[in-house]
């Protein structure tokens, strides 16, 4: 299923005639829900794109978008906040509250998610501030609050400490001094970072795998004609001659995988990857065999046995032992979103998730 934002914008910029769609914004939720704060889906006259969950909540939700897509002229069809019981009126195991957020998106705001669109694959953090009871063009902002794009209206809410803004990066709703509501929704980038060295079947089936995803990828090879022309929004390539270079540039906190037609080359890799610091995960691909070989190699170049033991090889959750290369990219991917998770939790506790520092802002209840 396609990325809400990716879709929005192919939607609103690349249509030969107007275009109008309804952003749907998982805004609060209370208890447990299907979907975070922050999740969102894109419906049309005809289609959808992302979900905010399934079941009778998105179906609801759908059936709600449509009907502002047919409504006259009148606030209701430009935004609305709505509250569901999940329990007591869809039935839903979940049993908590969600507060869903829609507007209206058209032509008119191609500029603006567009720019969002390019911030966040620059890894570039942004906030959405949206008033739910006008129609007025939401505005985004960075970190400190700065205006990036909209009309630079904000509201002023009751002093509080910023750090009761958006905690852990969330979305939420907000209630001004006149009392009108404010949708605060943190567009964050995806953190995880792989780089995966090698063109081949496996890492082809890695690469679809990881497309829809979050996180990046930076695909490397020599070869540059093996490289398919269509590839995921969340991939670039890189075919170079010297891919050590890539591992020395790599920021700190990226993952390395390693699947080179080149066993040679493979051995090389490694060594520059064991060689640097902040590295949070690698993989090479191959067998115990090639582990032990590896390790015999790397330990004459000077590698100590502490960083070989960071090298995963074979790679894979144990007990998938298929070798097609579908296989593999199933039980790769689930090690990596294993790792990155693990990564992000230890990053939550440890230090503050991004957070949007306004002065004067504070979340208040619907």
């Amino acid at each position: 299923m396609s990325n809400w934002l990716d879709a929005l914008t192919t939607l609103i910029t690349q249509a030969s005639q107007p275009a109008t769609a309804i952003l749907i914004t998982v805004a609060q939720v209370e208890g447990s829900g299907p979907r975070e704060p922050g999740a969102k889906m894109v419906v049309t006259s005809v289609g959808q794109f992302d979900t905010i969950g399934g079941g009778h909540l998105e179906l609801q939700a759908i059936r709600i978008a449509r009907e502002m897509l047919a409504e006259g002229l009148s606030l209701s069809r430009e935004r609305r906040l709505q509250r569901f019981s999940l329990g007591p009126s869809l039935g839903q195991c979940c049993g908590g509250v969600v507060h869903l957020a829609f507007e209206r998106v058209t032509n008119a705001s191609a500029d603006y998610y567009s720019f969002l669109q390019r911030r966040l694959r620059n890894t570039e953090d942004s906030w959405r501030l949206v008033a739910m009871d006008d129609d007025a063009p939401p505005t985004l902002c960075d970190s400190d609050g700065e205006r990036l794009h909209g009309p630079g209206r904000l509201p002023t809410l009751p002093a509080l400490s910023a750090p009761a803004i958006a905690p852990q990066g969330q979305c939420l709703i907000l209630r001004d001094d006149n009392g009108g509501r404010w949708l605060l929704d943190a567009c964050l980038a995806a953190r995880p970072q792989l780089f995966l060295f090698g063109v081949g079947h496996v890492g082809a089936a890695i690469v679809k795998a990881l497309g829809d995803l979050p996180c990046r990828v930076v695909w490397i090879d020599e070869r540059e004609e093996m490289f398919p022309d269509e590839l995921p929004a969340n991939v670039s390539v890189e075919a170079t001659d010297t891919p050590e270079a890539l591992v020395d540039g790599a920021p700190d906190g990226s993952s390395f995988l390693v699947m080179t037609h080149n066993h040679a080359l493979d051995q090389r890799l490694s060594a520059q990857i064991l060689q640097r610091d902040g590295v949070a995960w690698f993989g090479l691909i191959g067998s115990k065999t090639k582990r032990m070989q590896f390790e015999h190699r790397l330990r004459e170049r000077g590698i100590s046995a502490e960083r070989l033991a960071d090298m995963v090889c074979p790679i894979g959750i144990p007990g998938i032992v298929g070798k097609e290369p579908a296989v593999i990219a199933a039980s790769v991917t689930a090690q990596l979103l294993q790792v990155w998770e693990q990564i992000a939790k230890q990053q939550k506790m440890t230090s503050a998730a991004p957070q949007l520092r306004l002065q004067e802002q504070v979340a208040g209840s619907i």
